[in-house]
């Protein structure tokens, strides 16, 4: 079954992996891209977004126009960060096919998965207003959010591991 997902993933992304290699990246940016790109959307995103997230929830009854201010930017930036990963998602993969290295494999793989899942649901828990503004869900969402943040720093680790392999 995962040999039939594996194949089925590389029939679709090798054509793109294809048209990218036509445009003849240098193997360093190949390599090295979708590392450099992610941590600048988790350090410095990810870093913010959870951090404003946070300021808005401590905040709230101690400066209540700091904390909207600060939730306003989280409720902003989240989803501009949520999809940037996604994206990310998608150009790792790809470089893997363009490196023609093993897919579905790595650690670095599956927790970048992971992170993705636990996004969804964060996503889908605040979409629903919380359920009517509830504080466990609010409170779920605020710490779930913070275990995404540090499977991210795994997740970089991982990916820095996996990197100097391929090189």
């Amino acid at each position: 079954m995962e040999k039939i997902m594996v194949n089925s993933l590389r029939a679709v992304l090798e054509p793109i992996a294809g048209w990218f290699d036509g445009l003849g990246i240098p193997t360093p940016i190949v390599q090295w891209g979708h590392p450099l790109m992610m941590a600048i959307v988790v350090l410095v995103m990810g870093s913010f977004v959870g951090l404003a997230g946070w300021r808005g929830r401590v905040l709230a009854t101690a400066d209540g126009e700091l904390a909207q201010k600060s939730l306003l930017d989280h409720r902003q930036l989240a989803p501009w960060m949520s999809l940037f990963i996604g994206l990310g998602y998608t150009g790792g993969i790809l470089s893997l096919v363009m490196q023609k290295q093993p897919l579905l494999e790595s650690p670095h793989f599956w927790t970048g998965s992971l992170v993705l899942l636990l996004l969804t649901i964060n996503g889908l828990v605040s979409l629903t207003g919380f359920m009517g503004n509830r504080a466990t869900l609010r409170t779920l969402h605020a710490y779930l959010g913070s275990l995404i943040l540090c499977i991210l720093f795994a997740h970089a680790l991982l990916g820095l591991k996996l990197g100097l392999a391929l090189g």
